[in-house]
């Protein structure tokens, strides 16, 4: 599949998944709890908070079920070893993990000993991006760091799809959710 139209994670998505007031405690809770068969490990910073129920939402609607540890009641504050027992328990569990990544992740300490995690127990298809500007365009931020060696979750000419950073291979989203990856 040849890329041609990419965008970005954006605002638009965020207003198009964001549940509504009624539903979005229900959206949070069915995230944090740890309930067997869930799809993604979201990583994210705790700063992009606002946005977690859309993208939780966004995955739902291509039958993926999230866990995202906000609020996850057996996380003690301040973080411990507990903390991080936990959390690579769940990175295990979900076969796919992709980190929501905005400026903010470029100071989060969780998300890159995250990433590492998902990345030495799984390798790097199963391992992805969901890259947030608010227009939804590739800022100079996005091509720093990390965030180029992982395939990235992109909008192509209306379709979502996930693109091999190698160049090797293009997943349509729902695929990519749900299939064995070489």
């Amino acid at each position: 599949m040849e890329i041609n139209n990419v965008r970005l994670f954006s605002n638009m998505d965020v207003r198009t998944y964001e549940p509504p007031t009624i539903r979005r405690a229900q959206v949070l809770s069915e995230a944090k709890t740890t309930i067997a068969g869930k799809t993604v490990f979201l990583s994210h910073s705790s700063v992009d908070d606002a946005i977690v129920p859309a993208v939780i939402s966004f995955f739902a609607s291509f039958e993926a079920s999230v866990y995202a540890d906000d609020f996850d009641k057996r996380l003690p504050n301040p973080p411990s070893a507990i903390t991080a027992s936990i959390l690579k328990s769940e990175i295990r569990k979900c076969p796919r993990f992709v980190v929501l990544t905005t400026p903010s992740s470029r100071t989060s300490r969780w998300i890159p000993w995250e990433l590492g995690l998902a990345d030495g127990y799984k390798g790097i298809p199963p391992n992805a991006t969901l890259m947030f500007t608010p227009e939804g365009i590739v800022e100079t931020w996005t091509k720093e760091q990390y965030f180029n060696l992982y395939p990235k979750i992109v909008n192509d000419n209306w379709n979502w799809v996930v693109t091999d950073p190698r160049g090797s291979a293009t997943w349509p989203l729902k695929q990519w959710l749900h299939t064995p990856l070489l």
